[in-house]
């Protein structure tokens, strides 16, 4: 993962306001869906908001810019507010990896509409960069999100969709699983396991999103 986040010492300062952007959007949908389906909990933690400092960890937004992964502070779901558990648990779940790619949309929409006015040519390197460190990063984080295994959105997806059993059971073992996802994050495993999925799957969304809009304006 860590040639994904590679930038060099001139693009930190546009990593560091991208995930500023993208932390805060992901954990903000999270805690909204969640209240709008009848949970209060978020809410009453004051993090249905689009204020960073709410959601930011500092230990995790280090260690995304040093060591290639970290993490936000989660925001608390409690599922016995839900009136059909198994669907809010899912939207929920899924609302913040959605809001990433939501994110990535809009900038290339920037980006297209932009070079679709003429200005182009123009267009100050400052604002080409964000735009394109802005769209990469969250279109990695809506994939890497997405991977069934704890403590990421996409492990809570499957565990709202299984049967009440299974999820008894891989509750269970979640811990288990954390451990084995930490293992595959830290060590030279990644090469072999998630960082092959993302470097499929990331520039396959980025690219496909790119001709998109590539066709539609022009």
């Amino acid at each position: 993962m860590e040639r994904f986040l590679a930038y060099s010492l001139e693009e930190l300062p546009y990593v560091i306001v991208s995930l500023l952007i993208a932390f805060t959007v992901h954990e903000f949908s999270h805690a909204f869906v969640a209240y709008k389906f009848g949970d209060p909990t978020a809410k009453n933690e004051g993090r249905v908001t689009l204020n960073p400092i709410q959601h930011l960890d500092p230990i995790g937004t280090l260690l995304i810019l040093i060591a290639g992964f970290g993490w936000a502070r989660p925001v608390p779901v409690n599922r016995f507010h839900f009136k059909n558990p198994k669907l809010a648990g899912v939207l929920v779940s899924f609302a913040g990896p959605f809001s990433n790619l939501l994110v990535a949309i809009l900038g290339f929409l920037i980006f297209y509409g932009l070079l679709a006015s003429g200005v182009g040519p123009n267009l100050p390197f400052f604002v080409e960069t964000f735009l394109r460190i802005l769209i990469n990063l969250n279109i990695l984080l809506f994939v890497f999100n997405l991977i069934p295994l704890p403590p990421l959105d996409g492990y809570r997806i499957v565990q709202d969709l299984v049967s009440a059993d299974l999820r008894a059971k891989m509750t269970q073992y979640e811990q288990y699983g954390s451990l084995i996802f930490l293992i595959l994050i830290i060590t030279p495993l990644s090469r072999y396991t998630i960082s092959p999925v993302l470097e499929k799957v990331v520039p396959f969304v980025g690219g496909t999103l790119s001709q998109f809009f590539s066709l539609l304006f022009f």
